[in-house]
């Protein structure tokens, strides 16, 4: 059986950011689409994906684990996100 993770921890495979806002009615399923259509990545290898809103106060984490996709979000209530552009190397 694989080690499970409660929180991400540096044994992941890798994290990963998505640099352009998602539609936040995207659940794991669409999301990992996203990782595999966009990104070239295989969503179930165990590593993180990072996604943000337009407005960079909302995320979305979401990374296979053993039989499943944990997705983790999260909102700020006054701050923003520092996320960098799709532009930025």
């Amino acid at each position: 059986m694989q080690m499970r993770y409660l929180r991400p921890s540096k044994q992941m495979p890798g994290i990963y950011l998505y640099r352009a806002p998602v539609d936040f009615r995207k659940q794991a399923n669409g999301l990992a689409l996203l990782v595999e259509q966009e990104l070239g990545h295989n969503p179930f290898s165990g590593a993180l994906y990072a996604f943000t809103n337009r407005q960079r106060n909302k995320i979305k984490c979401v990374m296979w684990e053993d039989n499943g996709f944990v997705m983790y979000y999260k909102a700020l209530a006054e701050e923003k996100f520092k996320w960098p552009k799709p532009a930025d190397e």
